[in-house]
């Protein structure tokens, strides 16, 4: 991996072949990853957002993507950091990335009344 690139963990429009891939142009795929149990997604209206649900035994699947500054800029700018939508921060994996810094990004507002989408997102 390059110095300043930053593993990120992507459940959604990010994952191949979705609507916002675009986004991931000229990125390096790293794998197919799996959180460990306590997460869960929910629909947000053509999307899901990740949320910690502590009794969820599954986790959530997804890939490992390794972005560079500028594309990291760019997804956090999608994922509404700036106006609290979204958070990004560690996500606790399952092996092999155990044991790796991988950030993924969080739904940051209510699911109440939201559908639970259990741990795969199939846009």
């Amino acid at each position: 991996m390059k110095t300043a690139e930053k593993l990120i963990f992507v459940y959604g429009t990010l994952k191949r072949g979705c609507s916002n891939h675009h986004f991931l142009a000229e990125q390096r795929f790293v794998g197919e990853a799996r959180t460990a149990p306590g997460f869960r997604l929910y629909e947000l209206g053509g999307y899901p957002g990740m949320v910690a649900k502590t009794d969820d035994p599954d986790g959530v699947t997804g890939e490992i993507w390794a972005v560079d500054p500028a594309a990291l800029v760019r997804l956090d700018a999608l994922e509404g950091l700036s106006e609290g939508v979204y958070r990004r921060e560690l996500v606790p994996l399952l092996a092999p990335f155990a044991d790796q810094r991988i950030e993924g990004y969080f739904y940051n507002r209510s699911v109440e009344h939201r559908r639970d989408l259990g741990g795969e997102w199939r846009g």
